[in-house]
């Protein structure tokens, strides 16, 4: 009967022990949360309340296994899975609770910062450092794994002699992802880029949507995303529309005729800037840039509050300029000319030329017309 008896008292005391101390503490973090509503770290924490459970019953397990009596042929093996889920479940915790407690610091300063350019600075940040912490936590919770394995441990000691020359070749052979760290670290820290600012890589327009340690992610305006080294942005010059304030200043031209009247789209492009939500207020003008022998180019230039409504100003100045001059100025927009050309007085086509219709008769009869009288000695 205390065969019997054993094992049970043990294994469920174990489990029933775990449950009760997990449920008490996840209903003190309830209450401590419902009187603190101005931080959501209480609420996070309650995240972490299975690994918790589970570390309370794989160490109460552990330390009580031997006095259950039970499978003790394979009492190793048993004692030494107890301890690989122990470390397990305490690296899972570890990084809930830094989550819990870098989720809570982010949330505070954007609640209290109004600034966009620097909550998405912090933000960058943040993910950055909970990312190496999780990095961190699991190595180490990896290597404690394999050191709880004799032959690992003396591994690890021949490792650990050759470790001068191991650490020569890991260097050399990653350089690249070596560079990609710390350019990662470069950009959290130096403030080159942030998630969510608006940028242009190899002439793509998009949003950055995702920055890790190694790579980064842009999403473009077609909903592509450009997945690229973060060493890039470290060792190539980029456009960042987000740096400093949002404000932006947009271009369009027209290539028109040398008739197009400048004066009058002046005062168009005010009145089509005047109807548009996206235009700020800020500024405005239109001026001739450039002529060819052909054409004339205007510029217009406008302005918005960000990169979103320069785009949205841009288009429709483009759109309903183009409709007004077809409609009131249709002689304004560029042309072909493809008059004859005129021969210079006293030369000859040469062969293979056409003349228009009329040209060879009109110059045949000038030529034959007869001329004025001709005056001269013998004559009256």
């Amino acid at each position: 009967m205390e065969n019997v008896l054993r094992p049970v008292i043990v294994v469920g005391g174990s489990v029933v022990l775990a449950l009760l101390i997990g449920w008490s503490v996840d209903r003190l973090l309830r209450r401590v949360d419902d009187r603190h509503s101005e931080t959501s770290l209480w609420g996070l924490l309650r995240r972490g309340r299975i690994p918790f459970q589970l570390v309370l019953f794989a160490a109460l397990l552990r330390g009580s296994y031997d006095e259950a009596k039970l499978l003790v042929e394979h009492r190793i093996g048993i004692g030494r899975t107890l301890t690989l889920i122990l470390i397990g479940a305490a690296a899972w915790l570890v990084v809930s609770i830094a989550t819990a407690v870098v989720d809570t610091s982010y949330s505070r300063y954007a609640n209290t910062h109004r600034d966009p350019a620097r909550v998405r600075r912090v933000r960058t940040q943040v993910a950055l450092i909970q990312r190496v912490v999780t990095a961190v936590v699991g190595v180490v919770a990896i290597a404690a794994m394999l050191l709880t394995f004799p032959a690992m441990r003396a591994a690890g000691a021949s490792l650990l002699a050759s470790a001068g020359i191991l650490g020569i070749v890991a260097g050399v052979a990653a350089q690249s992802t070596l560079a990609n760290l710390f350019a990662g670290l470069q950009i959290a820290f130096g403030d080159m880029v942030r998630l969510g600012d608006t940028v242009v890589v190899d002439g793509e327009w998009g949003t950055v949507e995702e920055i890790t340690l190694t790579f980064l992610t842009v999403r473009t305006w077609d909903e592509r995303r450009i997945t690229m080294p973060v060493s890039y942005f470290t060792s190539k010059p980029f456009e960042n529309w987000s740096r400093g304030t949002p404000q932006m200043t947009g271009t369009v031209f027209f290539h028109l005729d040398h008739s197009a009247p400048v004066e009058a789209m002046r005062e168009k492009l005010r009145d089509i800037l005047r109807e548009c939500p996206a235009w700020d207020g800020r500024d405005y003008g239109l001026a001739v840039t450039d002529s060819t022998p052909n054409t004339v180019q205007v510029r217009a230039l406008v302005t918005a509050k960000d990169a979103d409504d320069i785009w949205t100003v841009r288009v429709t100045v483009r759109e309903r300029m183009i409709r007004w001059l077809t409609e009131q100025h249709p002689h304004a927009l560029p042309r072909v000319n493809t008059a004859e050309a005129v021969l210079p007085p006293g030369q000859l086509p040469g062969p293979g030329h056409t003349e228009p219709d009329g040209a060879a008769t009109a110059r045949h009869n000038h030529a034959h017309s007869p001329g004025p009288p001709r005056t001269g000695p013998g004559r009256g």
